[in-house]
């Protein structure tokens, strides 16, 4: 391309197309000794300020300005930045009274400060404010707000005398004339020069604000080195030369330590002042410079215009604009001195200018840039450059227009639908102007009508209410300035409402939007290499310029239509080029094909135009580089009104090329339709048109899209769904990429464009444009021109659809704009086949948002085709570090996986890692990964069944068991227990029998049942020893841990369950191996037992296996309901009964007073009864001896035992019950050796009870002599001598019976014997105790008794021995 970017065209944008209103701060004050005065004749004006660093890379005060509008008395102020978004930057200053004069407002910079100079109608004014570079002196400025130099306005105070001054009367300020000039000396002092009344100029010098000091006034004379200092107010009594000499227009150029001040006069003439020697340096004659007629040069020049411009290599240059009737003449001059201090004017350039009505103009050392309004009050704004354009040939700059007045409703359209869209697209109307027009709206009146009715009045209403919003949208364009930023180039334009930016245009939108005119003049311009090719070009876009101009916006609405409705554009264009021969009325195709004979080679000229619009590109862009941060590159175009500007900017670009493509369509198949050889180059192949064909149709639908994106609206999203997102995203691994940042919160709606390129793509462009290498940027000065071409044409590749890159759609995902994204990639996959799986891949994570799972499910696994293919899905499936690679397809299955699981959707997740599966055939880790998802979703679905067979069909032992581990712990913990017993369980039988038994020994036995489970298990599989094990071990180990009335009811039960088991067993097997005493098993990661002091415990020795037969469980069954019995009779020995010995239980039993109990215990487990009787038997001596309390309480244990007769008479006590207790037990219960009646004995005599004579009868039927050695034990010395008369007596005949002696003394009888050894003694212990009368009386009983007894016995003796012979 070898047209120069300075020659090439602008284009206006304008402001962010919904930019909220500004909050501007009122600041009204009235200046001490002002009249005020009406302020009708002097019309709004605005200029603007740009630092002189605002160019450098590094300054503080990098890409920012100042600009203002003046109305009346009220000046309001604004800062702008394209970096940061400036806070408190817009002031409303309120001079009550003193209307500004239009340019009166200057800004000078100082070292520390900003200096306002404000010149009104009656007072000049000096306002510090806070330099940038001052207030931000760090060298990192990386935040995306800053403070405005207004941020402190209001604490300044306006009515410091040394901050204005009133303008003296004399000389007074002249009438018919608005010029000012304001600057800074050297040495701080403001100067304001103002056109003097009396003719001339007059200059007021306030004093530095930081010294004291007086005002001076200054008139600068024409006639003379007369001067005269005026101080205050007084008067002069010199008049100038007239009126003529007064200054319509004042420039100051500012030297070290002078001031020239340029002052344009009525007469037409320049004068150059020196403020330091107060002389005039020269006047020249600007009519030698100009056609010239008599009228003129008598006539006052009113309209006459003077601009400066300096450069450091070229000096001072002027610029004037000559105003005469219709007609307009530039003229540039160059200041040249000579060595007498002599000035002259070096005359550059005379430029003419067909406009009349002349806005502004702002001048460079190379171009000139002027601002008209046209007869139809239409802005007009042209540059040229003076130095190259010989010809004097203005160039273009295509304004935005206003919105079109006529709105379109179509009979299937709702008025208010239309309305709203034509109102709030993005672009068409401001904020404010919508805002006024609702101001003034009237109200509806409420009456019945039909629906015709009420549409066609909905269409009035609204017509007029966009015709309010017409007018407001106009008044608020209206211009009123040029801002040329001479550090950067950039230039703005001024309105009343708003700023919008002049940008460079393209070579292509440059041709398009050309004027016949201008067009013609460029087949002389050598725009490419090639002239003839040139000329082809040219002639091509003129024969697109000829079908645009043709189409009407019904016809427009088709190919619109064609492309919202994923219709062929080709077919549209078809049938617009019908609609058009149809109703071709000028003869539009004729010229069409008259023009088509012109080129030369259509087809290469295509494909020229073609390859200059398209932005595809083979690889992808590189990801962006860390950004310079103490070059504050971070920021860089980072402001809302940057972004705004690059995004329309983009916008109108797409809306344009839409446009080219769509005239190019059609006009491709006119050459199709025509078929002329000659017109297509002499032979061009029909297979070339198509290709040809084919290429402008996605070229077309990649700048609809680019269009349809820049004006959809992006949504405010909930900081809670933007959590959610994120946790997504960190699922993928994609929260940490360089795509995604955390979503800005910005004032204003914002177009998914703007969002993409504030977040994303301005810090790709940046680092693009700045970070290359061999790139100073300490040395890089901006250029607006070159910078904001260059990022735009950097940013159309971010978002062109058949790009590798992916950026867009990230960004999109990243900032939740979820229904936006889903319209994107609907216009885009039907024919963009790049990216298809990674836009599968986005539409499926909308989907996911939006509940509709299953249709996310289809697009994943329609993504999963393109792993391996497509950049983002390669980043998608990095490996994290130390994770187990497999094929690139299933870690594109993992990731899904993983946020499907995330979100919650196990149906799919099941879906999905089915499908994995069959990717993952010979992988048997993955296969083994995903059987366990599968399982685990199944078994939290409740789909018991599937999660068994999944977990029967994971390959990974491991696994196996791991999942075997939670579907037993999960079923029990859902009391699922019938599918857990019921599961085959094939080859993992052994498994899960060790799972449920290690369950079952390691958790609390009464909150689960798994010793229940196994016995179930063990039952369902006819596996009855194992059931019985099961259950004997829960009751030993119920007795052992659960000593609660609960726990030995259960245990009973237990016993009993085993106890059935072995029974339904053969004899021969009916037997189980006694468990292990303690409840020590050893469990897989058990922490080893530790002595008291903190020593490894040592391993015990292999026991010796026990055997139970069914006899012992039997046993243990009596023995556990014996301890229920215990316990449910007194529940305080619940803690020592649970798992007691039968000796201890029986001890129990006894203090307990259960003595039926105790003597079954003692049957059961053969036991002696003595300890029972003992037991019995002192509980008997305590009732003996306690009182009404013992009585009251013996009745109970004695209702637990089981009495033959119980007597319930008024006579029967506790005690007597007791006794009687004891003598049924020893009827019932008796002993060899009468055992059980010597202990009973034994237990009365020790605690000094005598003995009951039932006792004693009881005991002499059964032992008469063992009674007798016991009274002797005891020294019961007279009780035994009448035992042993008794005993004589009933030996002797008499009472024999009650001494179990069944036949008497008798030579006949058999033989009988006394307890010889026992009487005698009785007899010693009486004869050694003679000492007690009793005694020596019992001993003579006895011995009386005895005597007898042997005589008797010798008697007997002599009849048997004489009967025996």
């Amino acid at each position: 391309m070898a047209a120069g970017l300075a020659e090439r065209s602008y284009m206006e944008l304008g402001p962010a197309p919904r930019a909220p209103p500004r909050r501007l701060r009122e600041v009204s004050f009235s200046p001490p000794g002002t009249a005020p005065v009406p302020s009708g004749r002097y019309g709004d004006s605005a200029g603007g300020f740009c630092y002189r660093e605002c160019a450098q890379l590094g300054a503080a005060t990098r890409n920012r300005c100042v600009r203002w509008t003046t109305s009346g008395d009220t000046l309001e102020l604004v800062e702008e930045s394209l970096d940061t978004e400036l806070l408190n930057n817009a002031v409303r200053l309120h001079i009550q009274g003193c209307p500004l004069l239009p340019g009166g407002v200057h800004l000078c910079e100082v070292q520390n400060h900003l200096v306002l100079l404000l010149v009104t109608v009656q007072s000049v004014h000096r306002v510090l404010l806070p330099h940038p570079a001052y207030a931000y002196r760090g060298d990192l400025i990386t935040e995306s707000q800053m403070q405005s130099v207004f941020t402190d306005v209001g604490k300044i105070n306006f009515r410091d005398p040394s901050s204005y001054y009133l303008i003296p009367s004399v000389p007074g300020l002249a009438a018919n004339s608005v010029a000012s000039a304001a600057w800074l000396s050297s040495d701080g002092e403001a100067l304001f020069a103002l056109p003097s009344a009396a003719g001339g100029i007059f200059v007021i010098k306030l004093p530095p604000h930081d010294v004291p000091g007086v005002v001076s006034v200054v008139e600068l004379k024409q006639s003379s080195v007369v001067q005269r200092f005026l101080t205050g107010w007084m008067p002069t009594a010199i008049r100038g030369d007239g009126p003529s000499d007064v200054p319509i227009s004042l420039a100051v150029h500012c030297l070290d330590h002078d001031a020239f001040l340029f002052a344009l006069c009525q007469d037409h003439k320049l004068r150059m002042w020196s403020y330091k020697d107060q002389m005039c340096l020269m006047v020249a004659d600007l009519l030698e410079f100009m056609p010239v007629s008599r009228d003129l040069r008598l006539a006052a020049g009113t309209g006459h215009r003077l601009r400066l411009a300096f450069s450091q290599s070229l000096g001072l240059y002027l610029g004037v604009y000559m105003h005469a009737p219709k007609r307009g003449q530039f003229c540039v001059f160059q200041l040249v001195s000579t060595e007498s201090n002599r000035y002259s004017l070096d005359h550059i350039s005379s430029l003419f200018s067909s406009q009349e009505t002349l806005i502004d103009f702002a001048l460079t050392s190379a171009e000139i840039w002027a601002l008209w309004h046209n007869e139809e009050n239409q802005t007009i704004v042209k540059y040229i450059n003076f130095e190259q354009n010989v010809a004097g040939q203005w160039n273009q700059v295509f304004m935005q227009p206003l919105p079109e007045e006529e709105v379109t409703v179509r009979h299937d359209q709702d008025p208010r639908e239309t309305y709203l869209e034509y109102l709030f697209t993005p672009g068409r109307f401001s904020n404010a102007a919508i805002q006024k027009a609702l101001q003034f709206q009237g109200s509806v009146t409420e009456y019945e009508c039909s629906p015709e009715e009420f549409c066609q009045l909905q269409v009035d209403f609204w017509s007029k209410f966009c015709a309010c919003c017409l007018q407001y949208q106009e008044a608020l364009s209206r211009p009123l300035a040029l801002l040329l930023n001479p550090y950067t180039n950039m230039v703005c334009l001024l309105k009343k409402g708003f700023v919008s930016f002049l940008v460079p245009c393209s070579l292509v939108d440059h041709l398009y939007l050309l004027s016949n005119e201008h067009l013609l003049t460029e087949e002389d311009a050598a725009i490419f290499d090639d002239l003839e090719m040139s000329r082809d070009v040219v002639c091509l876009v003129q024969c697109l310029r000829l079908i645009g101009e043709s189409i009407s916006m019904e016809i427009a609405f088709i190919m619109e239509m064609a492309c919202s409705r994923l219709q062929p554009p080709e077919k549209a264009a078809e049938q617009i080029l019908g609609d058009l021969i149809a109703n071709d009325t000028e003869n539009v195709m004729e010229d069409i094909h008259s023009k088509l004979q012109e080129i030369r080679n259509p087809i290469h000229a295509i494909g020229v135009l073609i390859r200059e619009m398209d932005y595809e590109t083979d690889t992808d862009m590189e990801r962006a580089h860390p950004l310079n941060m103490r070059l504050n590159l971070t920021q860089l175009y980072g402001s809302s009104t940057a972004v705004s500007v690059v995004c329309w900017g983009v916008c109108k670009i797409a809306m344009i090329r839409f446009q080219i493509c769509r005239d190019l369509l059609i006009l491709q198949q006119l050459l199709l339709r025509l078929g002329d050889p000659m017109v297509l180059g002499g032979g061009q192949l029909f297979q070339s048109q198509q290709d040809l064909l084919h290429r402008t149709s996605p070229l077309l639908l990649s700048y609809y899209l680019i269009r349809w994106a820049s004006q959809c609206l992006a949504s405010d999203i909930p900081i809670d769904t933007l959590e959610s997102n994120l946790q997504h995203l960190s699922v993928l691994e994609l929260a940490d990429t360089t795509v995604l940042t955390p979503h800005k919160l910005v004032s204003s709606p914002q177009t998914i464009v703007e969002l993409f390129f504030r977040d994303v793509a301005r810090k790709h462009i940046v680092s693009r444009l700045f970070l290359q290498p061999n790139t100073s940027l300490i040395e890089t000065s901006l250029n607006w021109p070159h910078l904001i071409t260059a990022i735009v044409a950097d940013f159309l590749p971010l978002l062109w659809p058949s790009n590798p890159g992916f950026l867009f759609p990230e960004c999109l995902i990243g900032s939740c704009q979820y229904t936006q994204l889903q319209e994107y990639i609907r216009l885009l996959q039907p024919w963009c086949h790049v990216n298809m799986g990674s836009c599968c891949f986005m539409m499926g994570r909308c989907y996911l948002v939006m509940g509709e799972g299953h249709k996310a499910l289809d697009c994943f696994c329609q993504a999963a085709s393109e792993v391996g293919k497509e950049e983002f899905l390669d980043r998608l499936i990095q490996p994290e570090e130390g994770e187990m690679v497999s094929t690139p397809r299933l870690q594109y299955y993992s990731k899904v996986l993983r946020l499907l699981d995330m979100v919650g959707l196990p149906e799919l997740v099941i879906q999905l890692a089915s499908v994995a599966i069959m990717e993952s055939a010979d992988d048997w880790r993955t296969q083994a990964t995903l059987r366990t998802c599968i399982f685990k979703h199944h078994l939290d679905l409740g789909h018991n069944s599937d999660a068994y067979v999944a977990l029967t069909q994971n390959p990974d032992p491991s696994r196996q068991l791991d999942c075997l581990r939670q579907l037993v712990v999960v079923l029990c913990e859902r009391s699922q227990l019938q599918d857990l017993v019921e599961f085959p369980y094939v080859n993992l039988h052994n498994e899960v029998v060790g799972i449920i038994e290690s369950h079952a020994r390691a958790v609390d036995l009464m909150t689960h049942n798994y010793y229940e489970l196994l016995y179930a298990f063990h039952i369902y599989r006819h596996n009855y020893r194992k059931a019985g094990t099961v259950m004997f071990e829960y009751g030993m180990r119920l007795g052992r841990e659960v000593r609660t009335l609960r726990g030995l009811q259960k245990q009973g039960n237990c016993f009993l369950a085993a106890i059935n088991c072995l029974r339904l067993i053969r004899p021969e097997y009916a037997w189980i191996v006694q468990p292990a005493s303690g409840a020590v098993y050893e469990r897989p990661g058990a922490s080893p037992k530790r002595s008291h002091d903190g020593e490894c415990a040592a391993v015990p020795t292999t026991r010796q296996i026990e055997i139970l037969e069914l006899e012992d469980l039997e046993r243990e069954c009596v023995l556990a309901r014996i301890r229920l019995t215990l316990v449910q009779h007194d529940l305080s020995t619940a803690a020592v009964a649970g798992n007691s010995t039968p000796e201890e239980t029986l001890a129990l039993l006894i203090r307990a007073g259960l003595f039926d109990t105790a003597i079954t215990l003692c049957q059961t487990f053969k036991l002696p009864l003595t300890a029972v009787f003992e037991g019995l038997t002192f509980k008997c001596i305590k009732l003996q001896l306690g009182g009404e309390a013992a009585q009251a309480e013996a009745w109970e244990w004695l209702a637990s035992n089981q009495l033959s007769a119980l007597v319930t008479t008024k006579e029967s006590s506790a005690t007597d019950e007791a006794w009687r207790l004891l003598s049924s037990y020893l009827e019932r219960y008796p002993s060899q050796n009468s055992l059980y009646h010597r202990c009973v004995i034994n237990k009365l005599l020790a605690h000094g009870i005598p003995l009951p004579n039932w006792l004693i009868n009881s005991y002499k039927t059964v032992d008469a002599a063992q009674l007798l050695r016991l009274y002797l034990n005891y020294d019961l010395l007279e009780e035994a001598v009448d035992l042993v008369s008794e005993y004589v007596d009933a030996v002797l005949g008499k009472g024999h019976q009650y001494f179990g002696i069944e036949f008497p003394l008798s030579a006949t009888a058999p033989m009988v014997w006394l307890p010889y050894t026992a009487i005698d003694q009785l007899l010693q212990a009486l004869r050694e105790s003679s000492a007690n009368p009793s005694n020596v009386l019992l001993y003579q009983k006895l011995h009386d008794k005895m005597e007898d007894y042997h005589q008797k016995v010798s008697v007997a003796t002599r009849d048997r021995l004489y009967l025996r012979a």
